[in-house]
């Protein structure tokens, strides 16, 4: 199992403090390092100055978001990020979700799944250097009757296939990613409760496209406390409001998949409470409301002991780059979550 690190959003409040720990990632062996984008930075713009300063590191987007960009340019993007990278770069997608893409972007969210399947096939193609004509329901290339021709990427990538993420939560839209991607994207994963979540919907949608699991990346990111283990509880209330701002409050109250995720990990009354008091403006009652073993089960917490135990529960569930999001007021504090990440894979035996 590999490690990968998540830098989350610039603008977070670490920017300054984001290029050192990649760059210490980069020291330790870590296999990629990730950069988000929501309505705020945008995660290209990140990736290439944090592969401009560092040596072996991927860098990956988790995830560019497709309602924000046509797909060829999309196709333009990787390549040239994977050009500027040494042939380091991962390409990370997802559909966002409602509020997002209909507020921000203004794009209908309808069809994620025929849209996101749509989306990878004219991608791929495109990085093919083919020249790019496509019928879908979602876009036609070039647009009929007009004066638009089939045109080719100018630009030639790195590398012939770059590795293809999809952030997956539902049971359909998993599938869907182990049958079309490269690797799958997840975030609030139990080791308990993975193959029931995720794994054995990802591999339904290889065995469906003729393939097994072998090369497919299962990709998590966890939250890192290190700590002490007489401390795991105070550790995981730092959590709490992240916790209670995804299953309580991203989405709506219909469409809400980390809700709905923590309902297939057992914890329906749960969910449920804390959806209604975040939406209702209790945003303290909703973190209050999280119980601690869903924290527990979802991050990694306390000494490296403990953490390099959990990390063989993962390994042991499917995964194969485990993605860590460091916790820490001071970069000093990153730094050493980093280390501790470091140190725990070897104790578990995985690296």
């Amino acid at each position: 199992m590999q490690l990968g690190i998540n830098l989350g959003y610039w603008g977070a409040g670490m920017d300054g403090d984001n290029l050192a720990v990649a760059q210490e990632a980069d020291r330790l062996g870590y296999a990629v390092c990730w950069a988000a984008e929501a309505y705020g930075s945008d995660a290209a713009t990140v990736l290439s100055w944090v592969a401009a300063q560092t040596e072996r590191i991927d860098v990956g987007s988790a995830i560019f978001q497709i309602p924000a960009r046509q797909p060829a340019m999309t196709a333009m993007t990787a390549a040239t990020l994977d050009s500027l990278s040494g042939g380091r770069f991962r390409l990370g997608l997802g559909v966002s979700g409602p509020q997002v893409s209909e507020g921000w972007y203004g794009v209908k969210f309808d069809k994620p799944l025929a849209r996101t399947r749509e989306y990878v096939e004219i991608v791929r193609k495109a990085m093919t250097r083919e020249r790019l004509s496509y019928e879908g329901e979602h876009w036609t290339l070039p647009l009929p009757g007009g004066p638009g021709k089939p045109l080719k990427l100018t630009v030639h990538p790195e590398r012939e296939h770059i590795p293809l993420y999809v952030a997956a939560i539902g049971p359909k839209n998993l599938e869907q990613t182990g049958e079309i991607a490269d690797g799958a994207l997840l975030i609030f994963p139990s080791a308990e409760h993975l193959e029931d979540t995720a794994i054995k919907y990802l591999r339904a949608g290889r065995e469906k496209a003729g393939r097994t699991m072998e090369g497919f990346d299962v990709c998590p990111t966890l939250p890192l406390a290190l700590g002490e283990d007489k401390d795991v509880t105070a550790l995981a209330d730092m959590f709490r409001p992240y916790t209670a701002l995804y299953v309580g409050g991203m989405g709506s109250r219909k469409q809400n998949f980390y809700n709905q995720l923590a309902q297939r990990m057992g914890y329906e009354k749960e969910a449920a409470e804390i959806q209604d008091k975040y939406l209702s403006g209790d945003k303290e009652g909703a973190a209050a409301a999280i119980p601690h073993a869903l924290i527990d089960q979802t991050t990694l917490l306390g000494s490296v002991d403990r953490i390099a135990d959990r990390m063989q529960a993962y390994a042991a569930a499917g995964v194969t780059t485990l993605t860590l999001a460091p916790a820490g007021f001071t970069l000093e504090d990153r730094i050493a979550s980093l280390r501790a990440g470091s140190d725990a894979l070897e104790r578990a035996g995985l690296a």
